[in-house]
């Protein structure tokens, strides 16, 4: 099990990315959440299987279709045991 805490930079907010991360969260079997933060950045608190959290991760470098990824900063921290992945407002 690893979790990791990704910072989303570029245009990443009013695109659908926050969906499109859910998403392919479920489909990867990813728990935690991702919420928008106040300078623009999307932040992503995410744990699962190594070998899905880093699909998942390529995943999150793409976005969808409108979005514009700059940058991913990625740091691991300390598994928590989510149970579900959500969208914080």
């Amino acid at each position: 099990m690893r979790r990791v805490k990704i910072i989303v930079s570029g245009r990443v907010q009013g695109v659908g990315y926050r969906y499109y991360v859910r998403d392919h969260a479920k489909q990867h079997g990813i728990k935690g959440y991702v919420r928008n933060l106040p300078g623009g950045e999307v932040e992503i608190d995410a744990e699962g299987e190594r070998s899905s959290l880093g699909i998942f991760i390529t995943d999150c470098k793409k976005g969808p279709r409108f979005s514009d990824v700059f940058d991913c900063m990625i740091h691991d921290i300390t598994p928590y045991g989510f149970d579900r992945f959500t969208i914080k407002h």
